[in-house]
């Protein structure tokens, strides 16, 4: 029309804005957000028990799905609970395939850098495990075996970390893979959690296996994506919540236990 200096803005240009807004939106999601859904979508870890473990009905069960259960309670939405792995489990979140994670996710420097963190809900210890008579004193003694691990998770970290050059690790997709490399032969030593030796030793009881060291004590979050303030404030205000009432003691007690443990905060 004749005087109308509205800016045009190329096509091109405003189908970039509109992706650059969707990316914002998904990254901005706020309570109300959820509210609104009706639905909380959780990533867990479906193979680590008793944090998370699928059943013959092909339901969920374990600490971090009752966490999950809980924190849909008190949201007042459903929970769609999805099952991820080591690997993929930021990669599902940074793409919004679920908002937040509870997958016994070791709270790190290096993993903050892509996604947020909430004060620990859970801890475990990461340790390596082998047979009675391997001999394994320090982390010297590696450089002579191989060293199993499942890709991408907190004992991968751990076990990196400490490491001598020359450790031949060998990397597994996820905690079954680890766990038959393990049976199999095909490695000396896997480092775990304190509850997967447990799990893993009651399914083998006639192995004579021990714990040699233990390589990190690991304190988990709820991660959720970066620039999220609303959604923090109320995950770090619902385990706050649930910490002084009781109720994640009981979790703690009926899946690992033991009371739940003193867990540092920030």
């Amino acid at each position: 029309m004749p005087g109308d200096r509205t800016p045009r803005v190329p096509s091109r240009r405003l189908g970039l804005l509109a992706a650059l807004g969707a990316t914002r939106s998904a990254e901005a999601q706020s309570i109300d957000d959820l509210l609104t859904r009706k639905t909380l979508r959780v990533g867990i870890l479906a193979d680590l028990p008793p944090f998370g473990v699928a059943t013959v009905e092909h339901k969920y069960e374990g600490y971090d799905v009752d966490v999950a259960e809980l924190m849909a309670k008190y949201l007042g939405v459903e929970l769609e609970l999805v099952p991820v792995t080591g690997p993929n489990r930021i990669p599902y979140l940074l793409t919004s395939r679920i908002d937040v994670l509870i997958a016994t996710f070791g709270i790190t420097p290096e993993r903050a850098r892509q996604v947020a963190f909430s004060i620990p809900y859970s801890s475990i210890d990461i340790v390596l495990l082998a047979a009675r008579a391997t001999r394994i004193t320090s982390t010297d003694d590696l450089k002579a075996l191989k060293v199993g691990v499942t890709r991408a998770s907190t004992p991968d970290t751990a076990l990196t970390a400490i490491a001598p050059p020359g450790t031949r690790i060998m990397r597994f997709d996820d905690e079954a893979m680890t766990n038959q490399a393990m049976l199999s032969g095909q490695i000396d030593t896997l480092a775990l959690s304190t509850t997967t030796v447990r799990a893993f030793l009651a399914l083998n009881p006639s192995l004579d296996y021990e714990t040699k060291f233990a390589l990190r004590h690991q304190p988990n979050g709820i991660a959720l994506r970066r620039r999220q303030a609303d959604l923090m404030q109320w995950i770090n205000t619902f385990i706050y919540y649930v910490k002084n009432n009781g109720e994640l003691d009981a979790i703690c007690r009926k899946w690992i236990g033991t009371p739940l443990p003193e867990m540092p905060v920030f």
